[in-house]
């Protein structure tokens, strides 16, 4: 297998390309880009900075992957973007470097898909299968854990934690951590009901989804508290490993600031 790079393109010789990579008309690749076997950028893809893609990605016309972080604090620092395995980037997506606020990684898991005009900003952490719509924006410091799913037109406020197996409604204005499993909406978005689309989707066993559901009740409806939640849902036998993790999720929520418990990173 071998390396396709069209004539208009310009990739520095100092690149590294593994085999069968495609670069396509009006790409531009700087010196400090790794990219992984079958790798295909279509065309006007533009590759900066320190920025490691994986395999088997596609990277569509107009997405500008490595450029500097859009932090005023930013002063040329050596950080970076890595990104995982077959990826779907696709119209002008951005993705910012990193700063050195945390530890100079922003990066992307495997199986992600960033539709068209969607932000990455610097320091961001996406994990795996995480799905985000057109026009979405991620504040600085996001971390997005696997299977969540953001719908278009969102702004999420930096240093927010997006839970896993989430989703967020479209035109949704993300001040807070979004609690996994919950499906979130509104300005600013609330916990809803349980997303019963995802769960059902990843074959949770139907006594996990209604122990999830009961814990949302009281959560958020009953407004019973965290600790009294957690006594209820024990004494009903459904403190289970996925509502564990919802309320230590919650908990952790409530320990930061302003409803976000990555918060007090920013001090730091």
């Amino acid at each position: 297998m071998t390396t396709h790079i069209a004539q208009t393109a310009h990739v520095d010789p100092r690149a590294e390309l593994d085999n069968d990579v495609e670069v396509g008309p009006f790409c531009v690749v700087g010196p400090h880009v790794t990219i992984g076997q079958g790798t295909r950028l279509l065309n006007n893809v533009t590759l900066m900075g320190r920025c490691t893609l994986g395999s088997r990605n596609q990277v569509f016309p107009g997405a500008v992957i490595g450029g500097p972080p859009q932090d005023i604090s930013y002063r040329g620092e050596d950080t970076e973007v890595v990104i995982g395995d077959d990826n779907i980037i696709r119209e002008c997506v951005t993705i910012n470097l990193a700063t050195t606020k945390e530890d100079g990684i922003t990066s992307v898991g495997d199986r992600c898909y960033l539709m068209a005009c969607s932000h990455v900003a610097h320091d961001c952490r996406l994990g795996d299968r995480v799905i985000i719509a057109n026009g979405t924006l991620l504040g600085g410091h996001v971390h997005i854990q696997s299977d969540a799913t953001l719908s278009g037109g969102i702004g999420v406020h930096h240093y927010a934690t997006i839970g896993s197996f989430s989703f967020i409604s479209g035109l949704s204005r993300v001040l807070h951590d979004v609690p996994p499993f919950m499906l979130v909406e509104g300005s600013p978005a609330r916990p809803r009901c349980v997303n019963l689309v995802a769960l059902k989707r990843n074959q949770f066993p139907e006594d996990t989804i209604e122990a999830l559901s009961e814990a949302h009740r009281l959560l958020y409806r009953a407004k019973v508290g965290l600790d009294q939640a957690r006594d209820i849902l024990r004494s009903n036998g459904r403190l289970v490993p996925a509502v564990n993790h919802l309320l230590n999720f919650v908990n952790d929520q409530h320990g930061g600031r302003h409803g976000r418990g990555r918060e007090s990173r920013r001090a730091a």
